[in-house]
């Protein structure tokens, strides 16, 4: 049964760094002690969109994230993929199936094989439902070192509907919670010239609320843009209310 007063800490929780430790220390109750979640809002037919702009956490080794993570392994996973394709919950069986199969690429068949070499053997993956064809989230749970598939599914049986639960919860927590790279950070007057752009208000109608000159308010917008990578005003107040940059009320 899950634990009523661990699901009022996490809707109450406003700070993802805390969510995410609580997250974490629940998942590895259940076996799984490794994690790794991910999220995108700029999905084409051909990209994930910049890496800079990704949700991404994790408790896995700096070792293995620096690869997997850092240098763009998850681009070739073979569960990833699966989570691109697909909504719901899966056994890691899927990739042993891929491999004994022989339907992997050699880009993924490295992966498995890094994989391997640092003991991410077990485990599952779930893909959460996106109601835009350019969102994506997904987390794998990696299961302890020494566990074998068939004892994680036997954990699944048991348990698979709470631990789904719990992962779409904390899922739309974190999607609720200001989330931002030190690349896409505003500062404190960047976000209050977007938030007034937000609220239809022109650059005279800022610069006469705020006591500054349009060319003040004009180099915040141009500062703003350049921090969130994007190249007009609109795609700055899209992008900050996207990262819960915008009319966030300080915890």
């Amino acid at each position: 049964m899950i634990d009523t007063g661990h699901l009022k800490r996490l809707l109450n929780c406003q700070e993802i760094e805390t969510l995410w430790d609580m997250h974490t220390r629940q998942m590895a109750e259940f076996g799984f002690d490794r994690l790794i979640y991910g999220y995108t809002r700029y999905r084409t037919a051909t990209s994930l969109g910049d890496p800079a702009d990704f949700v991404m956490l994790s408790n896995q080794d700096p070792a293995y994230t620096d690869e997997f993570i850092g240098n763009g392994l998850f681009h070739h996973a073979p569960m990833v993929r699966w989570a691109l394709e697909h909504d719901g919950a899966c056994s890691w069986n899927v990739m042993h199936d891929m491999v004994s199969s022989g339907v992997l690429s050699d880009q993924e068949r490295k992966v498995v094989e890094f994989n391997q070499k640092h003991d991410v053997n077990a485990g599952y993956s779930i893909s959460f439902k996106s109601i835009s064809p350019r969102s994506k989230g997904a987390i794998a749970l990696t299961a302890r070192k020494g566990m074998s598939q068939p004892e994680v599914d036997a954990i699944w049986a048991e348990h698979g509907e709470d631990i789904l639960v719990l992962n779409n919860i904390t899922h739309l927590r974190i999607l609720s919670l200001p989330y931002i790279s030190p690349e896409r950070t505003l500062t404190k007057r960047q976000r209050e010239v977007l938030e007034w752009v937000g609220d239809g208000k022109t650059i005279q109608d800022i610069a006469c609320l705020l006591q500054l000159t349009p060319a003040t308010i004009e180099k915040h917008l141009r500062l703003a843009r350049d921090a969130l990578s994007v190249e007009t005003t609109a795609q700055a107040v899209l992008k900050a209310a996207f990262q819960n940059q915008m009319f966030v009320l300080d915890s």
